[in-house]
């Protein structure tokens, strides 16, 4: 079975679980497994990155192009 067709069945498990201890086990199971997956793969940028996002931060604001955070929050706001 390919991985979207495992995926598929075990969305249609978890649909079928009918005991909250589980499902809050699987939840908890689910966001450890992400958090170590991505600390795993996590990789320090090197200074010339880190120099480069800066560089063009500054750029983005010399020529205006940020979006406030009250712009920011207004856009979400019209999310839901």
């Amino acid at each position: 079975m390919n991985l979207e067709g495992r995926k598929l069945s075990l969305v249609q498990e978890f649909l079928r679980i009918d005991n909250e201890n589980i499902i809050g086990a699987l939840e908890k199971f689910l966001h450890k497994s992400k958090s170590d997956f991505f600390e795993q793969n996590l990789k320090p940028k090197s200074l010339q990155q880190f120099y480069q996002e800066i560089d063009q931060a500054l750029e983005d604001e010399k020529n205006s192009n940020l979006v406030s955070v009250n712009d920011l929050k207004d856009k979400i706001q019209k999310w839901s």
